[in-house]
């Protein structure tokens, strides 16, 4: 069986599989299964990367608040000096409940802004408001002008740029709902320069996610670059560029190095902002907390169906739905790692919900998995718990941070007097 690779804290000590050094069996006895288990180190460790690519020009990075919205997670981020990108007002509600202070590093992005969302977030002072739509700006003129605020803005653009990735995470094309055409931005813009309570100050491009290319990302900001040319010789004052996220990570075990992947985007994205003098925005938000994140589940049963094995565990698509959703790989290993004596069988790794979609994997190579054993389903940190439905009223799992070689309980299972208080009869 191939080793847990270096870039996931999720390593094998005495045959037992680890987070940051602590034993999984030891948290699920203690926790409970499902459970989602991260690993604060690998978060730093990630996030340290990109700040120090980008050491040499002003940047903020606001994490995508939507990739994982624990709030000890935005916190732990908030500490390292990030900002954050949010598409709800509940998403701005957490980041206020989380470390109030980063509320002025906050860029709100999103098709949809509804009024009682638009007025939080002028409320808070946030740092840009990434419009969408004329339409949205319009009633943003409106919502600021009557509470006597400023609203800073920048247009989100879409430069029908082509970046391979699922047709569902990909936001950068003319026929995607995402954004304003860049063709049309630079009118949109001198009116907005006119419009009261609007204060055009940035331009902000996102091309989808889980990209591993550099290419889409160069090719986009250049197209950026040229507008905001445009912009500052029209007399507006651009002074950010937000360059989107959407970089990608390994969901497999092939190699993957995050320093040089890191240091190859930052090197293109460099290239093509040098001597613009702006301060550049970045919203990673899979590549800070996927690696770092795992799902903990216990086998249930096994069956045959004819030549079908299923290996069927307590985890469900309701806890982890990116591979119904999105056909998504996620590697999955026992954590007592298995003797030579045990067979490796082709199994269906199913959960308890009754779709046929509640799959984690079907026809996979694996160590034999039985009744009682523990499993993980690596790279689950980002797009997993923030997912999570109670789909066939399944209550919710509960989430554990590792920091320092401690385990905290950052979320208690869910329970059903939880899962039934706001229902009336």
């Amino acid at each position: 069986m191939s080793p847990s690779p270096s870039p996931r804290p999720f390593v094998y000590a005495d045959h037992r599989l680890t987070c940051s050094g602590v034993d999984l069996t030891a948290l699920a006895e203690e926790f409970g299964t499902p459970l989602y288990v991260y690993s604060a180190e690998a978060i730093r460790e990630r996030a340290g990367l990109l700040q120090a690519e980008f050491a040499s020009i002003p940047h903020t990075l606001c994490y995508a608040v939507k990739a994982n919205s624990s709030l000890a997670i935005l916190k732990l981020l908030a500490g390292l000096g990030c900002g954050f990108d949010i598409v709800s007002g509940g998403e701005l509600e957490r980041v206020r409940r989380a470390e109030p202070s980063a509320l002025r590093q906050v860029v709100f992005s999103g098709v949809g802004k509804q009024v009682w969302e638009i007025d939080a977030a002028l409320q808070s002072e946030i740092l840009l408001f990434n419009v969408e739509s004329e339409a949205e700006l319009e009633v943003l003129s409106q919502r600021a002008s009557l509470s006597g605020k400023t609203a800073r803005i920048a247009l989100r653009v879409n430069p029908d740029v082509f970046a391979e990735t699922h047709p569902y995470i990909s936001t950068g094309m003319r026929e995607h709902k995402f954004g304003i055409d860049i063709q049309r931005a630079r009118h949109v813009y001198q009116h907005a320069a006119r419009l009261p309570g609007i204060e055009p100050a940035g331009v902000s491009v996102h091309i989808g996610s889980q990209i591993r290319a550099v290419e889409p990302f160069a090719q986009s900001l250049q197209r950026v670059r040229c507008l905001v040319e445009e912009l500052r010789s029209d007399g507006l004052s651009i002074r950010y560029v937000d360059g989107g996220g959407g970089f990608g990570i390994e969901y497999g075990f092939e190699a993957f190095d995050p320093a040089a992947s890191v240091a190859a985007y930052a090197a293109a994205i460099r290239s093509v902002l040098q001597g613009l003098h702006v301060h550049l925005l970045l919203e990673p938000g899979r590549f800070l907390v996927a690696q770092a994140g795992a799902l903990l589940t216990r086998v249930l049963y096994t069956k045959q169906n004819g030549a079908k094995h299923f290996v069927i565990t307590d985890a469900a698509m309701n806890d982890l739905i990116r591979p119904a959703l999105y056909q998504a790989h996620h590697e999955i290993l026992p954590v007592l790692e298995t003797s030579p004596q045990r067979p490796t069988v082709t199994v269906d790794v199913v959960g308890p919900v009754c779709e046929s979609g509640d799959f984690f994997a079907r026809d996979r190579a694996l160590p034999e998995l039985r009744s009682g054993d523990l499993a993980v389903l690596l790279d689950a940190g980002a797009y997993g718990f923030s997912l999570a439905s109670h789909y066939n009223t399944r209550v919710h799992p509960a989430e554990v941070l590792i920091d320092q070689g401690q385990a905290r309980l950052i979320r208690r299972r869910e329970t059903l007097d939880d899962l039934f208080a706001p229902e009336l009869l």
